[in-house]
């Protein structure tokens, strides 16, 4: 089985909502542990990866689309 994809700067929704009520998270770190922050409240969480993973409902926004003019170019050219 394949798992989901996400990276650094994605807009994901988890299976449970936050207290706050938001059900929006951007991920700022990756590793063997993610860090998640509610888009609603600012309140960051440190997560195991497979943990995260199970939880992990749909990636909403992707940061490599969310970017405009994210090709990774020189923008002096």
């Amino acid at each position: 089985m394949q798992g989901k994809t996400f990276q650094l700067g994605d807009i994901v929704q988890m299976k449970k909502p936050h207290p706050c009520g938001t059900n929006e998270w951007e991920i700022i770190r990756m590793g063997m542990d993610i860090r998640i922050k509610c888009v609603g409240c600012k309140h960051s969480v440190l997560v195991p990866r497979q943990k995260f993973e199970k939880k992990l409902k749909k990636v909403l926004r992707s940061a490599a689309t969310g970017v405009p003019g994210g090709d990774g170019g020189n923008p002096s050219e």
